[in-house]
């Protein structure tokens, strides 16, 4: 029989999509005021994958990625999707009594195996985590590399990202061995 434990901490990051590469320095500083410091970040990446945010966000998007040092408790994504939830209406744009975001947030986290993503969305490959917020696994670390999974989005399959998700993952297994290490 097996019992329950508590898992390991998880390295938190958050995707940002913008309309404006202006707003990647404001926006970023907010999410540090939240999650502390920023160890590291993507280029910003032209994205055009799909036409889903256009009419909201407009066409000319980027996409970047940042992690953030400090490790967090994977139970906590569901209060982190809606953090960022909430700071995306800070950057709503207005046109009379039209408005939406200029920038869309995605937070998740990566452990040893793999990469999950929190959405407010509900799909087949999702699991409910409550407060309204959904998970996926969308990157499996197998034989040295992240590989997709038949839902993963288009901008996760990315080289760049892919890169970013390696970097990632060694900088935590680094700080998982030197909290082991003070542990013992």
């Amino acid at each position: 029989m097996g019992l329950p434990r508590e898992p390991d901490p998880v390295k938190l990051f958050v995707a940002l999509l913008c309309n404006d590469s202006s707003l990647f320095a404001p926006v970023e500083s907010d999410l540090r005021d939240l999650f502390g410091p920023v160890d590291h970040a993507s280029a910003a990446l032209p994205w055009a994958v799909t036409d889903y945010y256009r009419e909201e966000m407009g066409p000319a998007l980027q996409r970047k990625l940042v992690s953030f040092h400090d490790l967090t408790e994977p139970g906590k994504i569901s209060a982190i999707k809606n953090m960022t939830q909430d700071l995306e209406s800070k950057y709503l744009w207005r046109r009379g009594t039209q408005q939406g975001r200029s920038v869309n947030l995605d937070p998740g986290y990566l452990e040893a195996s793999k990469v999950v993503l929190a959405s407010t969305k509900n799909a087949a490959h999702r699991v409910y985590l409550g407060g309204g917020i959904y998970a996926e696994v969308t990157l499996q670390f197998r034989h040295g590399a992240f590989e997709p999974q038949p839902h993963t989005y288009v901008d996760y399959r990315w080289p760049e990202t892919l890169g970013f998700f390696l970097a990632v993952r060694s900088i935590y297994l680094g700080q998982l061995r030197a909290r082991r290490r003070r542990a013992s």
